[in-house]
């Protein structure tokens, strides 16, 4: 057997890996690969999983499956999986450090400080406790991200049309949650659905001043739409993660929008994040059967 890791993992894994076979992380060989490992970059489209004749496997580690065609991989007998339990802390603890870096003014105040100004009384701060917190998806991602916002005395609602039950957060309607939210945070996956779910006529049913937190997919957000909303202050501040691209193109309107902290698709990039898809990639290759 002979598996590609063809993006970024942690460094041990090949290691872990070769008790399975041939490990490379030549790009060139994916002609020869039974097993694909990718993360973000690779994008296992019909063209790709076409280069890779021998092709068995694809493993996405992290959560979303959007940069793969499942349904030719489908046809051509290729199974696909992702490590959806691996991600789900590391992912929530950078949104939550982007929700409670708005209302304390973390970057404005270091950025003021590294410039040789002293801003404080100019830089006043708001409490996340009392506040609303809106979730659109309560899956893993989403119900993490609940229990540490609750501890820090914030109500936590959600839509999720897959989700009936959660006790941890007061389940609404899409609307109801955008009306009600001082913080709303994205944890959907990227389809037809929920493709430019943000945009002009979402924003405009949302509480004048909110915070959009973006750790989700970047193309749910209509990012036209969002740099109009901070141009007007119909949201205070954008915080994202997540992009079209990595990198995003150079003329993408939310990189030169007011109002927005941005942070380089890093939400899964922690180091126990890492190990953790490492385990379950080497637990999916033992019970792979090909």
């Amino acid at each position: 057997m002979k598996i590609l890791i063809s993006d970024a993992f942690d460094a041990s894994l090949p290691d872990r890996l070769k008790k399975f076979g041939d490990v490379t992380d030549d790009k060139s060989q994916v002609a020869d690969a039974d097993v694909v490992l990718i993360r973000s970059k690779t994008k296992a489209d019909k063209a790709y999983i076409d280069s890779a004749p021998k092709l068995k496997l694809i493993i996405r580690g992290g959560v979303g499956l959007d940069n793969v065609d499942r349904e030719y991989a489908k046809e051509k007998g290729i199974q696909v999986h992702n490590t959806p339990e691996a991600s789900s802390v590391a992912v929530a603890e950078l949104a939550f450090a982007l929700m409670i870096a708005v209302p304390n003014r973390l970057v404005e105040a270091h950025n003021s400080m590294k410039a040789g100004q002293w801003e404080k009384k100019a830089l006043k701060r708001t409490e996340l406790m009392g506040k609303t917190l809106g979730l659109i998806g309560v899956g893993r991602i989403g119900t993490v991200l609940a229990n540490r916002a609750r501890a820090f005395g914030m109500h936590v609602v959600g839509f999720d049309k897959f989700v009936t039950y959660s006790d941890l957060v007061e389940l609404k309607t899409l609307d109801e949650v955008l009306a009600a939210s001082d913080y709303l945070s994205l944890h959907v996956p990227l389809n037809c659905d929920t493709e430019g779910l943000l945009n002009a006529k979402t924003i405009a049913k949302m509480k004048d001043g909110a915070v959009v937190i973006n750790t989700g997919r970047g193309k749910c957000v209509n990012a036209g739409d969002m740099t109009e909303a901070l141009k007007s202050g119909k949201v205070a501040c954008y915080a994202t993660d997540v992009w079209p691209s990595d990198p995003p193109p150079e003329d993408y309107p939310i990189l030169q929008a007011p109002n927005v902290i941005m942070t380089p698709h890093i939400g899964a990039s922690t180091k126990e994040n890492l190990l953790r898809i490492g385990d379950q990639v080497v637990e999916i290759i033992e019970n792979f059967k090909g």
